[in-house]
């Protein structure tokens, strides 16, 4: 990882046990609250979050970018999830609204190969706008500069290629608060088990900032407020096969720690896997907590199952600034480096509030029809 994302991660980590100190007193859902009014996240480059309230578009500028006929490209890392459609979801709903069209929607499948094929694909369709989440910010950068070099307006989500300055390479990156969801995750893995027991942690085995922000926020969250829960194992995933790989490195920690009492996984499809592990091995006791509100879990989570709760990103929300940062670049209007949407935490009890916050619609009936 380079020096400015282990700068940003470290300062991320320097402000988490600041409040964790403050707060080691607190209950978990006194320490959940408090996250409400907290961002703890930085950009990849160390940058402040800018909140996405202030990322605005004026009626007169509106005019101005649909007269441009402009259009986009959405380029994803991975299509096989709530979150990515959720994402397509807001970008598409918002290009509409400023009449931009979308000409192409690319799922790389996690493979840095297929992303950079897809991406001098789209090039030969000349985009003005690439909207995009690095499968590898190394493997992926020539790719992009080569977008950058042309003219195009690059926006990010989560994680930008290595080498890329803000303002100048790209117009900015929108993340959810990853570090401030892993310590709700890490909150809500202690109210579970009531703060004492021992836990496995499920994590990404990539240079991937966001979902090593989660990991690092959990497992410091852990450590320096629940003196009486033992990590007793970590096994690392690298996909494809993400639910897969996650059954099987639950099943392992399982076997080999007989006493364990809960796992965490880095978000919601490895969760899923660990679900299928729990079941396989007998284990109806087991806690699982992560980060993504996907219908998989929601469904667990609704029945009473094994997920107990997690740390959800607002990626409508997400696209939708994606979009407007993408207008601003067009405008030549000056972007904030890095825009940050705040934490939010989930169990059974805010359940369908918190589906129509994250993706700004009613939860489907598989979740509705779950609830016990």
């Amino acid at each position: 990882m380079g020096h400015l994302k282990m700068t940003a991660l470290l300062g991320a980590a320097l402000l988490a046990g600041t409040i964790a100190g403050a707060a080691f007193a607190q209950s978990p859902d006194e320490a959940l609250a408090a996250l409400a009014n907290q961002t703890l996240s930085t950009g990849p480059g160390g940058e402040s979050p800018v909140s996405p309230s202030e990322i605005n578009l004026t009626d007169d500028e509106l005019a101005e970018i649909k007269a441009m006929g402009a259009t986009a490209a959405i380029v994803m890392h991975y299509g096989g999830d709530d979150w990515s459609q959720a994402q397509i979801n807001g970008l598409q709903t918002q290009f509409a609204a400023m009449g931009i069209e979308v000409i192409a929607t690319t799922d790389a499948g996690f493979n840095s190969a297929k992303q950079v094929s897809d991406i001098e694909t789209i090039m030969a369709q000349n985009p003005d706008i690439i909207v995009s989440i690095p499968t590898d910010p190394t493997a992926t950068a020539s790719a992009y500069r080569q977008a950058a070099e042309a003219g195009v307006k690059l926006v990010f989500m989560d994680n930008v290629p290595a080498g890329f300055t803000a303002g100048t390479d790209y117009i900015s990156v929108v993340s959810a608060d990853n570090y401030g969801n892993g310590v709700a995750s890490a909150h809500l893995m202690a109210k579970a088990l009531d703060g004492e027991g021992q836990i496995g942690i499920v994590y990404h085995a990539a240079d991937f900032f966001v979902t090593r922000q989660r990991y690092d926020a959990f497992k410091a969250t852990i450590e320096q407020n629940y003196p009486d829960i033992e990590i007793v194992a970590e096994q690392g995933i690298g996909g494809p096969d993400f639910t897969g790989d996650a059954d099987r490195a639950a099943s392992a920690m399982m076997v080999g720690n007989a006493g364990i009492d809960g796992i965490w996984a880095v978000w919601d499809v490895p969760a899923e896997g660990v679900i299928s592990a729990a079941r396989a091995n007998g284990r109806d006791d087991l806690v699982i907590t992560t980060i993504d509100l996907g219908e998989n879990v929601a469904i667990d989570m609704a029945r009473g199952g094994f997920v107990k709760g997690l740390g959800a990103q607002r990626p409508f929300d997400q696209g939708v600034t994606e979009a407007k940062l993408a207008g601003f670049g067009l405008l030549g209007k000056d972007a904030p480096a890095y825009v940050a949407l705040p934490a939010l935490p989930v169990e059974k009890d805010n359940l369908l509030d918190a589906w129509q916050a994250v993706y700004s619609t009613e939860a489907p009936a598989t979740v509705r029809d779950s609830m016990n």
